[in-house]
């Protein structure tokens, strides 16, 4: 259904700083999770956001988690609950949790709320027009392979739908699930979804949300946040990060090397972190970019 939408440039709110000249008209994608998800106000904060970046003359896409509710709703029904590597154990009844969770309710939240600013969201899940195809995705866990089930890692995007809801002026909210050539339904990380949707995107712009204020240069001894850093320099660190930061600094990774020119990880818990982190000239947290000569690690 074709909806016709007020040129966004024109309807610019006031309010906001003027976006980079290569920002307008392209593609942000966000991945929205963490802490933020559970809280409302942060919701609610981080909608105005997304309709905000729409009138400043960007095209946001939502990538949404949703960790803590599949967990609660696991609990609530007597599942286990584990990860390997930072990626969730998907059994077959996880699975129906999965997809119940993401798509029947955290998803219907965050579009209720972008939505409460006009009829801007609509809601879709990588199944939907096989945006998304997965292949089986196994954890390494101290060096050894570890089975965790119907995790699957993107192997292809095809962004016909996404790109024609962009087109009628729309914010498309995606749930991260994805459909194998096998015909299976695999749970995705949303990190890495956001990833490879931006790539497929072309988007100049990634935002990863978190519950940290960056990446760490030397967690747990010290809090100091890495404010930029080159992928080179990054790829360098990935085999020592933590495991909840891990899926997020190689979505980042995959991002900038497949075309993104910028990716940023930033505090979801602070208000209009995105804004701040696409919009300003020095972004919060950390920033990862393409190599441009020799690796480059810039503290905060």
């Amino acid at each position: 259904m074709s909806v016709t939408q007020a040129d966004p440039v024109a309807t610019r709110s006031p309010r906001l700083p003027q976006p980079p000249g290569e920002l307008l008209g392209s593609a942000v994608v966000v991945k929205f999770g963490g802490n933020a998800m559970v809280d409302a106000s942060l919701q609610r904060t981080f909608a105005q956001d997304m309709v905000e970046l729409w009138h400043a003359g960007l095209r946001p896409v939502v990538v949404h988690g949703g960790g803590p509710q599949i967990s609660a709703m696991l609990d609530r029904l007597g599942l286990e609950t584990r990860f390997e590597a930072g990626l969730r154990v998907t059994t077959p009844e996880t699975m129906d949790v999965v997809r119940m969770v993401l798509t029947g309710r955290v998803q219907r939240e965050l579009v209720g709320h972008i939505n409460a600013h006009g009829p801007f969201a609509v809601g879709l899940t990588g199944e939907d027009a096989h945006t998304m195809t997965a292949v089986r995705r196994p954890a390494r866990v101290d060096g050894k392979t570890v089975d965790i089930g119907l995790v699957g890692d993107i192997v292809d995007v095809n962004p016909a739908m996404v790109r024609a809801l962009l087109e009628q002026g729309h914010i498309p909210v995606v749930s991260p699930v994805a459909r194998g050539t096998d015909g299976q339904v695999y749970n995705v990380n949303a990190d890495l979804a956001a990833s490879a949707l931006a790539v497929a995107l072309d988007a100049e712009r990634l935002v990863m949300l978190t519950d940290v204020e960056g990446l760490y240069a030397d967690w747990p001894r010290s809090t100091e946040v890495i404010g930029r850093l080159t992928a080179g320099a990054l790829d360098g660190l990935l085999p020592g990060l933590a495991s909840g930061m891990l899926p997020k600094m190689e979505g980042c990774l995959r991002a900038v090397r497949g075309g993104v020119r910028k990716a940023h990880v930033l505090d979801g818990r602070v208000p209009h972190a995105v804004l701040r982190g696409v919009l300003a000239e020095t972004s919060p947290g950390t920033t990862v970019v393409p190599d441009a000569g020799p690796d480059v690690l810039t503290n905060s």
